[in-house]
Formats: structure tokens, sequence, C-alpha cells
């Protein structure tokens, strides 16, 4: 038997097909490839998609505990610079001579220098003595001291005892009568509780303020000049001529006439 060969009218047509597993099927595992979604997993049971847990968003910062805490640290901050400064100066100060310090005070007289040496006589003598200056920095004297540990007096005491506590390195504040209340509170601050230190009225000053250290004066207008300060730390107990004599155990009455 002859096969005879196809014809031009029974050509066989061509179809294209993909590539099979040998079944005619897709192969296994691309099934959906190139429906959309067909790459996501199943959610549970194969149905659905896989569930998206929620995002947490945080609550507003509560910024006030922040804030006091801040404010905390630069006040402790601030404390602590103004303690190093204190320090830094407080050193300063101590390392240099205590005349230096006192001869930088702005309008302080330094009577040791006046040729007048009677303004800086050291003799000690009984009864009335009169003194050339109002107050008296230093000069012939009683030989009992005014009591001179941070004691504040409201009447006059006699310049006689208040000389005598010069000499052992007193500060003497002195100030007009009818000063104003606040100010008198003032100086009295400067003065309570600090050794070496004593305060009373003084009739005929000049001015409001009159303070005296051994051979030393300065007059201010208020209680509230920084000089009264930088004079007491020159001067308390530097200017003593009588080193190592307590300001304690002195005669605390008030007047102007010397005891015996």
């Amino acid at each position: 038997m002859s096969i005879s060969s196809p014809g031009p009218d029974r050509v066989p047509s061509t179809v294209k097909v993909d590539k099979t597993s040998g079944q005619g099927k897709p192969p296994a595992g691309k099934s959906g490839a190139n429906r959309p979604g067909g790459s996501r997993p199943a959610g549970k049971g194969g149905k659905g998609r896989k569930t998206v847990t929620p995002v947490k968003v945080a609550g507003a910062r509560n910024w006030g505990p922040i804030l006091v805490a801040g404010v905390v640290v630069l006040i402790a901050v601030g404390i602590i610079g103004w303690g190093v400064a204190a320090s830094m100066q407080s050193d300063k100060e101590k390392a240099t001579p205590w005349e230096e310090r006192a001869a930088a005070i702005s309008g302080i007289v330094n009577y040791r220098n006046d040729p007048d040496k009677s303004l800086t006589a050291k003799d000690h003598k009984t009864g009335p003595l009169t003194y050339k200056l109002t107050p008296p920095v230093g000069g012939e004297h009683n030989a009992r001291w005014q009591n001179c540990m941070g004691d504040v007096y409201d009447a006059p005491v006699a310049n006689e005892h208040a000389v005598h506590s010069l000499e052992h390195g007193a500060v003497w504040i002195a100030y007009k009568p009818g000063l104003a209340a606040d100010q008198i509170s003032a100086l009295e601050s400067k003065v309570k509780g600090k050794p070496f230190t004593m305060m009373s009225p003084v009739e005929n000053l000049t001015d409001n303020i009159s303070l005296q250290a051994w051979g030393y004066q300065l007059k201010v207008a208020t209680a509230d000049d920084p000089r009264i300060d930088d004079f007491i730390r020159a001067l308390s107990l530097n200017a003593s001529i009588e080193p190592g004599i307590p300001c304690s155990g002195g005669v605390t009455q008030t007047g102007t006439t010397p005891l015996s």
C-alpha cells in the first residue's frame, strides 16, 4: 500500500501549547501565576488574604516631668557654677594681702600713713579723752574694750572703749541717729553673730554710715553699698595691732562716759 503525501489542501495546523507536566496541565506550583495576587500565600484554611497585624501608635509624650527635670538640672548647674566661681574668688582674695584689698576700696582713707601720729597712738589712759576724728580710728584709749563679737548697740558707746576694740581687730560700724529702720536692719545683718564686728549710733556724723578699723575709715550713704562688705572682709581681724587678743569679755554698757 502506498501512502500519499499530503496535498496542498491537507497541511496540518500548528497549535502552540505551554510546557506541561506531561498530562497537558501546567506544572504544579505555578497555578494562578498569572492571576493577580496569585503569588500571595493563602490565609488560614486556604481562604482570603493573610491577616495584617495593626501598628500600635504611641500616645502623646508627657512633657511635664521632662520640663521639671530640665529646670532642676539647670538650677543645679547654676548652683555648682556659682559655688566654683565663689570659691575661686575666695581663693584669689586669700592670696592677695589684706592691705592691698583695703587700698583697692574706693573712698577708704588710710590714717596709718598720716603724719599726725596721735590719730593712731596706742597708749592706755583713764577718763574721758578727746579725738580729732569722728568717729576715731585709733589713738589713746581706755584699758577696757567694748565687746565686739557681733554686738549691736542701740545707743552710743564710749569712744575710749570702742577704740580699744579697733586695736584688737574689730570693725566698728557707726551710723547717724535717726537713720531709717530698714537701713539699720540691713547693717545689723552684716554684724550680728560675726566676731570682730560691732555697731552703734554716733552723734555728729557727716555721713549716714561710717566704718572704722584701726587706722582706716570709710564713709557711705546707704547700707546697701557693696563697699561695706569689702571693708569688713578686708579689715576685720586683719587690721589688728594686737593679734590674738579676743573681742569677747569687754564692756557691754552704753553711754559716752568711759569706765575708769
